[in-house]
C-alpha cells in the first residue's frame, strides 16, 4: 500500500470513529480536536478530552437557549489517590434497542489511571433533556475512599468550610461548577422499606451556602437569577442503604455541585471483570416546578419500554388476605382465575407457597438441602401447573409467579435461581414473577443479583417481567434494576389492621412527583374481610369506602388485587365496569407525566394525579371524607386556558371552565369518598 492511500484510509477511519450523528434533532456524538460533544435537540454536555479522564466545558439547555459554563475545569469523574494522568484512551458510540430499553445512544469512554481502568456509557435519548452515565471500573486501585460524614456543625468556621477537601478519601461520581452565588437548592432523599416505613419521600429546600453535604437521590439545582435550572440523579439505592456510603450523596458550594458515594470500595474490584458503579444523571429545565419535573419523569419513563400488552396489569396476588398456603390447590387457583376474568383482572400471581418444600413461615432455601425447591409442590399440584396455566389462557388470565432467590454466601446460588425461572417460562410460559426477600448487603451480592436477572433476560429473549419487591431488607430502591419490570412497593393487610386507604393512596401521591407512578404496583385489600382488626368507631377503616373507590386508589400506578376475589361477597361482582372500563385507558392514562394534584391525601382531603399529555390528558380527582362537596383543586394545567372534563368513571359530571390564574379548577362530587376520572383537554 502506497503511503498516500495509507494516509488516507487512516483519516478516514478516524473520522468514522470520531463522528456519531444519527440526526441532532436526535441524538449525537462528535469529537472535534480535543473537544467531545454529547447531545440532542435539547441538551448538549461538551468535554474536554483530557485524554479520557473528561473535564465538562459546558452544558447547554438548547430549548431555552441557555449555557452552564463550567468555572474548575477539574475531571468530572475523581478517585482519590490515582495518578491523575490519563492512558490509553478511546471512545466509540452505538445505538442500542432492545426488547425493553427504548432506542438510544451509548457513548463509551474508557482510560485507565495507574493500575484501575475506568468505563463510563453516556446514555442519550431522543427529546429527552438528560443526559445519564454508567461507570464501570476494573483493575487495582489505592487506598481507601470511604470516610466517616463529619457533621459541620460539629466543627469551626474554617474546617466546616472544608470538611470535605479530603480528597484522598471521597470519590466523586461526577461534578460541575457553575457561577452565582443565588442557587436554590431541593434535594429529595427517598426511604424504602416500606415494612417499617410510611412516608417514602423527604424533600428539603434551601439555598446554597458555603459547603455543606445532602442525603437522597436527587438534587434541584435552581440559579434565583435567571429561573433556568439543572437536576442530578444518582441512580443507586436509597441513602440509608447504599454501600459504601460516604454519609451524603451530593456537596454543594454555591454554584459547585459535587455527586459522591460510588457504592463502591477498591476491596470490591476485580483485575477481570468490570464492577459497576453507582450512575449519575445531569438534567437541564427552565420555568419551574413542572418544567423540572416533567424533565425528570421523561428521563425515567427511557428506563425501559412501556408495551401495553407486557407492562400494563391488573394483579391479583394470594397474599393480600394472608390465607393458609394448604389452600394453594390446582381448584383454587382455577376458582380465582374464573372470579379474576369476572372483574376484569388480568394477571392471577401465586404468591409463596406454590413451590415444593414449602411452609408456614419459612421462606428462605438452600439448594443443597432441597435442589428442586422450584418446582410445583406435589401434594397441592399433583399435575403440575399446567392445568392451571391451560385455565388462565382459556379465560385470558396470565399465571404468575413467586420467587425468593437463595441468600447463602452472598447469593452465590444466583445462577440456580436463574435457571429455575427459565424452566418455568420454558416448561409453562409463565412470564412474570415477583421477586422477593433480596439482599444485597455488599457489591458481590449486588453483581451476583443482576447477573441473574441478566441472565433470565438473556435466555428468554426478554420475555420475562419482575415484580420487583423493596419492601424490606438492602435492596435496589426506585432507580436500580428497574430496566426488568416495576417495583412492589408495600405489604398492608386488613388481618393486621394496617391498611388504610388515605395511607396508601397518600405514599403513592407523594412519590409520583419524582417516579412514574406506572412504575408502581399498588394494593388494595378487601374491605369485607377483617372488619373485626378495626375499631368499631374508625373512620378510615377499609369498610367505610367503596370497592370501586378503594379500586381508584390503584389507578394511577399498576393495580394489585391484594386478595383472593373468588372469596370477595356477591355484590363485588354486581359491578364490574370500573376495572373493565380502566383498561380500556390504562395505557393511555400512563402514557402522559402523571403528577398528583390537589392536597396531600388526610383521609379529609381533595386530592388527585393529573396525567399530561400536551393539551390533553386525564383528572383522577378523589372527595375524602372532607365536609365540602366542591373544591378549588389546584391543577398543574395552563392558567387562563379553557379546559373541557369529559367523566370516564366515578361520580363526575361533564365540565367546562376556564382555569384560574393559579392553575386550580372547581370540582363537585356529591359524597364523601367518592371519585372521578375525567378525560380532559385545553384550548
Amino acid at each position: 500500500m502506497t503511503l498516500k492511500k495509507f494516509i488516507f484510509l487512516s483519516i478516514f477511519i478516524i473520522n468514522i470513529q470520531l463522528i456519531f450523528c444519527i440526526d441532532k434533532n436526535t441524538y449525537y456524538a462528535r469529537f472535534d480536536d480535543d473537544t467531545l460533544f454529547i447531545g440532542n435537540n435539547l441538551i448538549e454536555r461538551k468535554f474536554l478530552w483530557n485524554n479520557g479522564n473528561l473535564k465538562t466545558i459546558s452544558i447547554k439547555d438548547k430549548k431555552n437557549c441557555h449555557s452552564w459554563i463550567n468555572q474548575k475545569l477539574s475531571p468530572d469523574f475523581f478517585i482519590p489517590q490515582q495518578n491523575q494522568d490519563a492512558k490509553n484512551d478511546k471512545w466509540f458510540a452505538e445505538e442500542i434497542e432492545t426488547a425493553i430499553l427504548p432506542r438510544h445512544l451509548a457513548i463509551t469512554v474508557e482510560y485507565t489511571l495507574d493500575h484501575l481502568q475506568i468505563r463510563k456509557v453516556y446514555r442519550i435519548y431522543s427529546d429527552c433533556p438528560v443526559i445519564a452515565c454508567d461507570i464501570y471500573l476494573r483493575g487495582e486501585a489505592k487506598g481507601k475512599w470511604v470516610i466517616k460524614q463529619k457533621d459541620p456543625a460539629e466543627l469551626d468556621y474554617v474546617e466546616s468550610r472544608n470538611i470535605l477537601s479530603q480528597y484522598n478519601e471521597i470519590p466523586i461520581i461526577d461534578q460541575i461548577s457553575l457561577e452565582g452565588k443565588h442557587w436554590s437548592l431541593n434535594t429529595v432523599e427517598f426511604l424504602d422499606r416500606s415494612d417499617f416505613n410510611n412516608t417514602m419521600v423527604k424533600p428539603y429546600s434551601g439555598t446554597s451556602y458555603t459547603e455543606n453535604t445532602y442525603r437522597g437521590n436527587l438534587l434541584f439545582c435552581e440559579n434565583m437569577e435567571s429561573d433556568d435550572g439543572l437536576f442530578f440523579l444518582k441512580e443507586a439505592p436509597c441513602s440509608g442503604v447504599q454501600l459504601a456510603y460516604p454519609g451524603a450523596d451530593f456537596v454543594t458550594n454555591f454554584g459547585h455541585v459535587r455527586m459522591i458515594g460510588l457504592g463502591v470500595t477498591p476491596e470490591d474490584l476485580n483485575v477481570d471483570e468490570w464492577t459497576k458503579a453507582y450512575s449519575a444523571v445531569v438534567g437541564v429545565y427552565s420555568g419551574g416546578e413542572i418544567q423540572r419535573l416533567t424533565a425528570l419523569q421523561k428521563y425515567q419513563k427511557n428506563f425501559r419500554k412501556l408495551l401495553p400488552e407486557r407492562d400494563e396489569m391488573i394483579v391479583m396476588n394470594t397474599w393480600g388476605d394472608r390465607g393458609s398456603i394448604s389452600r394453594l390447590t390446582e381448584n383454587f387457583c382455577k376458582k380465582q382465575i374464573e372470579a379474576c376474568a369476572r372483574l376484569g383482572i388480568t394477571h392471577f400471581q401465586l404468591d409463596y407457597g406454590w413451590q415444593e418444600g414449602s411452609d408456614e413461615g419459612t421462606y428462605q432455601h438452600v439448594y443443597k438441602k432441597n435442589p428442586d425447591f422450584w418446582t410445583p409442590n406435589k401434594q397441592l399440584f399433583p399435575n403440575g401447573l399446567s392445568p392451571v396455566i391451560e385455565k388462565g389462557k382459556e379465560l385470558g388470565v396470565d399465571v404468575c409467579l413467586y420467587l425468593n432467590p437463595s441468600l447463602s454466601n452472598d447469593n452465590e446460588d444466583w445462577e440456580k435461581d436463574a435457571d429455575a425461572i427459565i424452566k418455568m417460562y420454558r416448561d409453562y410460559g409463565v412470564r412474570m414473577f415477583k421477586i422477593d426477600g433480596q439482599k444485597m448487603p455488599n457489591k458481590l451480592a449486588e453483581r451476583r443479583t443482576r447477573m441473574m436477572y441478566d441472565k433470565v433476560m438473556r435466555e428468554t429473549d426478554e420475555n420475562v417481567f419482575f415484580n420487583i419487591d423493596i419492601t424490606a431488607g438492602v435492596r435496589g430502591g426506585y432507580f436500580m434494576f428497574t430496566e426488568y419490570g416495576n417495583l412492589f412497593l408495600e405489604n398492608r393487610y386488613t388481618e393486621w389492621g394496617n391498611y388504610y386507604p388515605y395511607k396508601t393512596l397518600r405514599n403513592l401521591w407523594m412519590l409520583s412527583r419524582y417516579i412514574p407512578a406506572e412504575k408502581l404496583l399498588i394494593e388494595f385489600p378487601n374491605k369485607w374481610k377483617n372488619k373485626d382488626k378495626y375499631p368499631e368507631n374508625d373512620p378510615f377503616a377499609p369498610i367505610n369506602y367503596s370497592f370501586e373507590y378503594l379500586f381508584a386508589t390503584t389507578m394511577a400506578a399498576q393495580p394489585l388485587v391484594w386478595m383472593d376475589v373468588a372469596d370477595l361477597p356477591a355484590g363485588a361482582f354486581t359491578n364490574q365496569q370500573l376495572i373493565k372500563k380502566y383498561r380500556t385507558i390504562q395505557h393511555d392514562f400512563h402514557q402522559g407525566v402523571i403528577l398528583p394534584i390537589g392536597d396531600e391525601p388526610s383521609g379529609k382531603s381533595w386530592t388527585g394525579f393529573q396525567s399530561i399529555r400536551d393539551d390533553q390528558g386525564y383528572l383522577l380527582i378523589f372527595r375524602e371524607m372532607s365536609p365540602n362537596a366542591s373544591a378549588k383543586i389546584k391543577t398543574w394545567l395552563p392558567a387562563g386556558r379553557v379546559v373541557n372534563l369529559t367523566p370516564i368513571a366515578g361520580d363526575g359530571d361533564r365540565i367546562k371552565q376556564q382555569v384560574s390564574d393559579t392553575g386550580s379548577v372547581t370540582l363537585h362530587l356529591p359524597k364523601m369518598n367518592s371519585f372521578a376520572l375525567y378525560k380532559y383537554s385545553t384550548y
